[in-house]
């Protein structure tokens, strides 16, 4: 990327100074191009977290956390979660572009004929525990699907790249809907290609041999606005595996079952589950009469008491998933006349505290897009160690979108961060009687 403007390093040890090409953005800041630093000074910088570093060129996803916008490929999401459907986000974050209908109809279409997951996964399911968690149960379910399709495995095949994509958008929601009934120990139910993405999973969830899922449209739609929500978020912790994973050359199985790893994590895709956690213990230690206490101790630094759901690493204002989803929040739980429910009211007086106390407010700790999704999930009647998985399922297109880039840009090379290292200074090996 040319650029006429530089920045200079100077040194206080007498070091020459070195100029480095400045790489402007469309949007966000611009970039300090460092690549000749250690070539240069025979020095590193030293980021962890990478809170100042740009690992990646992307046009994928863009957020202004100051300002509270998220937009996929120039769309804002507040607009894609009103006049579009996942399958619409899904075609935009893959090939940049909304679908036409011609477009979408072939789109949909071709998901919709890789719903089935291959029967051998059946068996493969029987080895994990009853109990196992959703996610541990996930992680070897997707790397396995590299074993079942082997003929769209190469990652330097953008056609065989394209083919798994398009397998993988398509039985997650099978894979989790299997992985749920496992754990209640009822039988799986198959796809059925006559209903919509949202609606397939749902039946899948909750429909039994004997008794059909009745379709509701306003938990449908929930389902759909949540699978968008969470698409994708820029270079996260689970996106930058999925990118590092797959610089190596792996298989795009294995490089999305790594992120289905690393979202696991409660900092990361375990929030909005570590959110009702939050709510359950509250509430079997007194419920609402209790938030007062509950608060105080978040307050005090001391007690490590953390609130949940409440704040996020990039955005220090509103964050405009969160706008939404406590719109669709309310609409659920109003369809399903909850509003009374204990849990579920006292959700409601910390989402009032938390967005009227100085406290929270000045410190922009505003409830975000995981404590909503959470309270919707469990109202809808999914389990609270599901929330991740569905989370999972919905971040695979932006995974996948993230990982399809990386791939086609002609500057990528394997990951191989540095460190400075700390440790102890060459040394001689004793034997072992004088250790």
């Amino acid at each position: 990327m040319p650029t006429d403007r530089s920045a200079t390093l100077s040194f206080s040890d007498g070091s020459p100074s070195v100029v480095f090409p400045i790489l402007p953005g469309s949007l966000g800041p611009d970039v300090i191009d460092i690549r000749s630093l250690y070539g240069k000074t025979g020095k590193f910088t030293y980021d962890p977290g990478f809170m100042s570093t740009a690992a990646c060129k992307s046009a994928i996803t863009f957020i202004d956390g100051d300002k509270g916008e998220l937009l996929y490929r120039g769309y804002p999401i507040e607009e894609l979660a009103i006049k579009c459907d996942f399958m619409d986000t899904c075609h935009l974050l893959l090939y940049g572009e909304l679908p036409d209908v011609a477009q979408k109809d072939d789109f949909v279409m071709r998901v919709t004929r890789h719903t089935m997951v291959n029967e051998q996964m059946q068996f493969f399911m029987r080895g994990f525990r009853r109990d196992a968690h959703p996610m541990a149960v996930m992680t070897g379910l997707v790397g396995a699907l590299s074993a079942f399709y082997p003929d769209s495995i190469n990652l330097n095949d953008p056609r065989q790249r394209d083919i798994s994509a398009i397998r993988l958008i398509a039985k997650m929601p099978t894979l989790v809907a299997m992985a749920y009934k496992y754990t209640v120990g009822q039988p799986y139910m198959y796809p059925r290609n006559d209903l919509t993405y949202a609606a397939n999973f749902m039946r899948m969830m909750f429909a039994t041999p004997c008794e059909d899922y009745k379709i509701n449209d306003v938990l449908t739609r929930a389902m759909d606005r949540i699978f968008i929500l969470h698409a994708d978020h820029e270079q996260n912790a689970s996106t930058s595996t999925v990118r590092m994973c797959a610089s190596s050359g792996t298989n795009p199985f294995a490089a999305i079952a790594a992120g289905v790893a690393c979202l696991w994590g409660p900092a990361h895709g375990g929030a909005n589950e570590a959110c009702l956690n939050m709510l359950g213990e509250i509430q079997a230690q007194g419920g609402a009469a209790k938030i007062g206490d509950f608060i105080a101790k978040v307050k005090d630094k001391n007690s490590g008491v953390k609130l949940m759901g409440f704040g996020h690493r990039v955005y220090k204002n509103y964050d405009p998933r969160a706008k939404l989803m406590r719109e669709t929040c309310h609409e659920v739980l109003t369809e399903l006349g909850l509003h009374d429910d204990p849990l579920f009211k006292l959700a409601m007086a910390l989402e009032k505290i938390a967005l009227e106390d100085e406290y929270f407010v000045s410190r922009k700790l505003y409830p975000n897009v995981d404590f909503y999704s959470g309270i919707v999930q469990k109202a809808i009647g999914i389990p609270v160690p599901l929330f991740t998985a569905i989370f999972a399922l919905a971040r695979t297109v932006g995974w996948i979108a993230q990982l399809n880039e990386m791939i086609a840009d002609p500057e990528y090379k394997i990951g191989r961060p540095r460190q400075l290292f700390s440790g102890a200074t060459r040394r001689s090996v004793k034997p072992i009687d004088q250790r």
